[in-house]
């Protein structure tokens, strides 16, 4: 496993890590002992670093991932979960204001069994006024910060324009990494536009989705997926090309993304223990030039669409 500095945090980790999503039954039903059992799996064949929020499961993965971590030193792995997302009920909540975000923080930790949160993320921050996020969110992060209850704070989103505006219109450190998903994988990389920016400001980047929320397997996407039809109907004939040679496309999907040094970091989600194994053998494989110029061809229609994050 390959081990790479997200920024200037200090925190090395690998190139492949786990995202914890599913966990609380985002994409699929589970069983929470195979989700315990998945996540030991990880730590245990070198992925050290997990990602998680609040909004997932609204608080199940924060709970079944806090089950799986009592038995796991804590040297052995970096945490990172956010604010500003949450769920009661079965109904979504947005709150970015300081006082919910610190209160926020604090909950995470006791689901979580931990005490202190290495990277504390504001959470899709296209959902707030971003000048909020600026002014009272990240603030009160920092005061976190500054008092060791969380060690690094970042930022997440689809959109990565708003990325780029936070960060400018913060002080320069504030933010330290950030997460963006679905716009570094086969059929879009939009994230690369934006690398230069963030190495320029000591920004580390955090890659989520390799298989574009489902659009890139198999088994296919879920049905609410987002994107529109045109570019699921592309990726499913890039995915059947890959099958009707043998080839799977969930491999040179992932094994595309952790290719670029440039990104610290990619996160997948599985609640099985098999699937952590297979993810990170094919990390570890070579990756398939003549196989990703064929897709690359198939997708390039659609390549790049995009979709509002909901």
């Amino acid at each position: 496993m390959e081990y790479r500095e997200i920024g200037k945090t200090g925190m090395k980790v690998s190139s492949l890590s786990f995202g914890a999503s599913s966990l609380g039954g985002v994409f699929h039903s589970l069983k929470e002992a195979d989700g315990i059992e998945a996540v030991h799996t990880a730590v245990d064949n070198g992925i050290n670093f997990i990602d998680v929020s609040p909004y997932y499961g609204h608080n199940k993965a924060e709970l079944v991932l806090g089950k799986a971590l009592k038995h796991i030193d804590r040297d052995r792995y970096y945490l990172s979960t956010k604010v500003g997302r949450y769920g009661e009920n079965g109904i979504n909540k947005w709150d970015y204001s300081a006082r919910r975000s610190t209160e926020s923080v604090y909950e995470s930790m006791d689901r979580l069994n931990i005490d202190y949160i290495d990277l504390i993320n504001v959470h899709d921050i296209e959902f707030a006024d971003l000048d909020m996020v600026c002014r009272e969110t990240l603030p009160a992060l920092i005061q976190l910060r500054d008092r060791g209850i969380v060690k690094h704070v970042g930022i997440t989103n689809l959109t990565l324009s708003h990325l780029k505006y936070v960060i400018d219109n913060v002080a320069e450190g504030t933010v330290e990494s950030i997460l963006s998903f679905c716009h570094y994988c086969l059929n879009d990389d939009s994230l690369t536009d934006y690398l230069e920016f963030f190495e320029s400001k000591g920004i580390g980047v955090i890659n989520a989705s390799p298989f574009s929320m489902g659009l890139l397997t198999e088994r296919g996407a879920p049905k609410w997926h987002p994107a529109s039809q045109p570019l699921k109907d592309v990726c499913l004939k890039a995915v059947n090309y890959c099958k009707g040679n043998g080839k799977l496309i969930e491999q040179l999907a992932v094994k595309y993304a952790v290719e670029n040094s440039r990104i610290s970091t990619t996160l997948f989600s599985t609640t099985r223990k098999e699937a952590v194994l297979q993810n990170i053998k094919w990390a570890n494989s070579q990756f398939d030039e003549e196989l990703y110029n064929e897709i690359r061809k198939i997708l390039e229609p659609r390549f790049r669409d995009t979709w509002l994050n909901s």
